[in-house]
């Protein structure tokens, strides 16, 4: 049988249900997977595309938190046609007369939504999460599966000995099989049990430079039978990384694909911050847009943005923007975004807006957009911001973690609510 051919039986699981409270407050209003990327792109997109390129076709999100503009996302985005058998549905958390639980973790959330994925007969289930950044041909990682004959597979990243005290790393035999799994190790002689044989790496043809260990990326590929069957058989297994693959080595055949290229966890403000900022650069290590594989995200049909007297240096500036005489250096401005005339903007991300104010009524004191003269510099400002004249807004690594009057500070970054109304001349993160 063909990849091709097993390929269309995948039924892919995308999990996003989790609260999101290292990302918050952009997770105050939305569930994870919706957070805006890259100017007109959300998290969701990046693991939706990949699957589309990967001919996957049968895509379910899990979520449970804040999920109606998930919702909405989804459904003005991704429509197959009636005759593909495709489709992307939401799978939201709900009570039950058997179960009265919201999730548990991340094993428990399929568990749970068993009874809906049941029917689909498939021969393999992908588990994705859905807030990564990379660009993955599950093929290839399906090939893997297939070749192995394995029970499960782990899509696995090599990674610095620093770096691996913050995943799930993965000893391995020279044959690729998982023969143990430790979660975030932290103990010199946990690490050193772990650093995989470079002959592993060399068959491979890899030059891992200095990257020894082997982390979980949190892709998965199950059979479909060995999968229902843990989840029907071990109700204490409630996660994926901490519970189903490291307590399944003894009895199945848990096996890894070993994946190099750019990969990125955005789960925290920070990695959230930096990844947004790495992309504004001349060579951003991951581009939305290659030649037929491009990100998809929502069709808004918007004009070309339009410039007056604006000095840029380093920036991204998406669709239906409206700026003038104003200074952008290294930063991203997502779509409607309104900055006037004096604007300062500088290592900072502006999400832009969901409308533009003459559709709307009700206009408060504060404009939609960022005023005249405003400085925003270290900060990431929200959605339908209203940020007056005369606005000063400065992060940096002096400034503890708060949450004020419409804004908050995380790792130094002031992150503007969405919506909130920032009045003429306020100050935040300076005295």
């Amino acid at each position: 049988v063909s990849i091709s051919e097993i390929t269309n039986r995948v039924v892919a699981l995308i999990l996003g249900g989790g609260r999101g409270t290292r990302l918050y407050p952009l997770t105050a209003e939305r569930a994870k997977p919706a957070v805006p990327l890259g100017g007109r792109y959300r998290l969701v997109d990046i693991p939706l595309s990949n699957c589309i390129h990967s001919n996957v076709r049968r895509i379910f999100v899990l979520t449970q938190f804040n999920s109606a503009s998930l919702h909405r996302h989804i459904n003005n985005t991704y429509e197959f046609d009636n005759f593909s058998g495709g489709f992307v549905e939401i799978l939201a958390a709900e009570q039950r007369a058997e179960s009265g639980d919201w999730f548990q973790g991340t094993a428990d959330a399929v568990r749970k939504h068993l009874r809906e994925i049941d029917h689909l007969q498939a021969s393999h289930f992908l588990i994705l999460s859905g807030d990564q950044l990379y660009r993955m041909d599950y093929r290839d990682m399906l090939e893997t599966h297939v070749d192995n004959d394995a029970d499960i597979t782990v899509g696995v990243l090599p990674v610095t000995r620093e770096a691996a005290r913050g995943f799930g790393v993965l000893k391995v035999q020279s044959d690729g099989r998982i023969v143990e799994f430790v979660e975030k190790p932290q103990a010199d002689e946990q690490l050193d049990a772990l650093i995989t044989p470079s002959e592993v790496f060399a068959e491979r043809g890899i030059n891992a430079e200095g990257r020894d260990y082997l982390a979980s990326m949190g892709v998965y590929i199950f059979k479909a039978d060995v999968l229902e069957n843990i989840l029907r058989t071990e109700p204490s297994w409630i996660d994926f990384g901490r519970d189903v693959i490291p307590k399944s080595l003894a009895t199945l055949h848990v096996h890894s694909h070993l994946f190099t290229g750019f990969w990125e966890d955005i789960g925290t403000v920070r990695s959230y911050y930096e990844t947004c900022l790495e992309m504004v650069g001349p060579n951003p290590p991951f581009r939305f847009h290659e030649n037929g594989l491009p990100i998809y995200s929502r069709a808004r049909y918007l004009p070309g943005s339009q410039l007056k007297d604006v000095m840029v240096n380093e920036a991204v500036i998406c669709e239906g923007c409206i700026i003038e005489r104003s200074t952008i250096t290294r930063s991203l401005i997502g779509v409607r975004a309104i900055v006037k005339p004096g604007a300062h903007i500088e290592n900072s991300i502006i999400m832009g807006a969901d409308y533009y104010e003459e559709e709307r009524a009700e206009k408060g004191p504060v404009p939609i957009g960022i005023g005249d003269n405003a400085r925003i510099v270290r900060a990431i400002i929200d959605k339908n911001e209203r940020i007056g004249k005369g606005v000063v807004i400065e992060g940096g690594d002096h400034l503890p973690d708060v949450d004020g009057l419409g804004h908050a500070v995380r790792d130094g970054i002031v992150i503007v609510l969405k919506g909130a109304v920032i009045p003429d001349g306020m100050r935040i993160g300076v005295t």
